[in-house]
This record gives structure tokens, C-alpha cells and sequence, in this order.
């Protein structure tokens, strides 16, 4: 005799009879819809409607998988899109906003170039999911300056030729200005350590180094150093000093 157990599903003679079709189950609960339920059981005690579970007493809102409306402020603007619960912050700004500041490189947390702030805290925005930074404030590289005019920090990266292939910038740029808006006065270790979560592949960073120096009022120094370091350079190598030609042989 099959016996109804808690939210309306039978159990009861052999395995095929409980998971048959819809048409020969007691509860009207197809074999496929079954293993779709069960899979939630094990976790979620109580459905409370096709979009709302409670857990523990609270009610949790569920997502998808199919798209759903999400509502981001980017840049000081409200946008809005339709996107699956598993799409990243990432791929939500350059695949279906079109704000292509922050750059896919690693894609797993580890380089930088996808870096955004959020509510004025340094994010990967590969590892984070779109639908969980609804209500939140959003700063990519390209809400940095004001209009036509670069961020102090952009600009600086434009001085101290802080840049090669590119992709690493606007990661380093949110990175920098953010850790600046923090530590307006940092020394070099600071600067070194703060900026440690961006990697710059063409190795560029006495010239990032010297970006975060400039911005913050003073000549870094150290590793940070990069005024004047090619100046010096070519100083050093003075006529008196480079080695007299060799004569020509076989007369003047």
C-alpha cells in the first residue's frame, strides 16, 4: 500500500512503480520531475512556491536556470538585463552591456585584469556572480574620470608609460585608485602590497609603481622608482667615458 510522504510524494511498492509516468502516478509526479524534486529534498525541507524556499525558517528566493531580470548600477547608471543565475559580473558588463573595461585573461580570481570596484571595495568581477550585485554600487575603468577627462591615476599611467600590451590597465587603474582613495600617502611597501592582487604580464611595474608615487605627491623610491631613471641612464654614458676607437689599419 503506498503511504504519502511530507510534500505530497508516494512511496510505496517497488522502485519503478514510485517513479513512473505521470499518467500512473498516484501524486501526478512524472519519474523525471521526481529526480528533479529529490535532488532539493535532501537540502530544502519545505517548497513554499516556484520561486521562494524556507530553510531554517526564512524564505530564500531560488533562480533560475532559466534567464532572469537583474537590475545593476554601472558607472552611476541603471541597467538593466536578462541573464542566467550562474553568469558572472564579468561576462554580464562585456557580453550583454558592452562594457568592455574589464578584460577576461585568467578567469579564475588570480591576475586582476577583470578587477571592478564594488561599494568602493576591489572585486574580481570573474568570480562574482551578476545577480548577487544588484543594489551595489559598480566603478569600471571607464566610470574612473569625469567625462573627457582621465582620472588623475589614468593619467599618470599615460606619464609614466606604465603600459605595453594594455590588457592588465584598467584592472590596474580601478586597483590603484581605490588603494589611493585609501592610502593617499603610501610608502613603497604599502604600494607594493596593495597593488599585489593585479599582475602585469609585460612586466611594467616600476612604471605602475611610479604611477601610485606620482598620484600621491612624491618621488617613489626603491622599487617603485621610475623619474628620471633613463636620464640617469644615458648620463652615465659620457664621451670621456666611452672606450677611443680602434685605429684604421693601413694608413689614415
Amino acid at each position: 500500500m503506498p503511504q504519502a510522504a511530507p510534500g505530497g510524494i508516494y512511496f510505496g511498492g517497488s522502485a519503478e512503480e514510485s517513479m513512473s509516468d505521470q499518467d500512473n502516478s498516484p501524486s501526478g509526479v512524472s519519474r523525471r520531475d521526481f529526480l528533479k524534486i529529490s535532488g532539493i529534498a535532501a537540502s530544502v525541507p519545505i517548497m513554499i512556491g516556484p520561486k521562494v524556499i524556507e530553510v531554517h525558517g526564512e524564505q530564500v528566493p531560488v533562480h533560475g536556470p532559466d534567464p532572469v531580470p537583474i537590475r545593476l548600477t554601472v558607472n552611476g547608471k541603471t541597467l538593466t538585463a536578462n541573464v542566467e543565475p550562474r553568469m558572472t559580473l564579468l561576462d554580464t558588463l562585456r557580453e550583454v552591456l558592452d562594457i568592455t573595461g574589464p578584460k577576461r585573461v585568467c578567469d579564475r580570481g588570480e591576475c586582476g585584469a577583470c578587477t571592478v570596484q564594488i561599494d568602493g571595495r576591489v572585486v574580481y568581477s570573474c568570480t562574482t556572480l551578476a545577480i548577487e550585485a544588484q543594489g551595489k554600487q559598480i566603478v569600471t575603468a571607464e566610470g574612473l574620470g569625469n567625462g573627457d577627462q582621465p582620472h588623475p591615476v589614468q593619467a599618470a599611467f599615460v606619464n609614466n608609460d606604465a603600459q605595453q600590451c594594455g590588457f592588465c590597465t584598467p584592472g590596474f587603474t580601478v586597483a590603484a585608485s581605490t588603494f589611493l582613495a585609501k592610502h593617499p600617502k603610501a610608502t613603497d611597501d604599502q604600494i607594493a602590497d596593495g597593488l599585489a592582487g593585479n599582475f602585469c604580464r609585460c612586466g611594467t611595474y616600476r612604471g605602475i609603481h611610479g604611477v601610485v608615487g606620482q598620484v600621491a605627491g612624491r618621488m617613489p623610491h626603491g622599487n617603485a622608482e621610475t623619474g628620471g631613471t633613463v636620464a640617469k641612464t644615458m648620463a652615465s654614458v659620457t664621451p670621456a667615458a666611452r672606450p677611443a676607437a680602434a685605429p684604421k689599419k693601413g694608413g689614415a
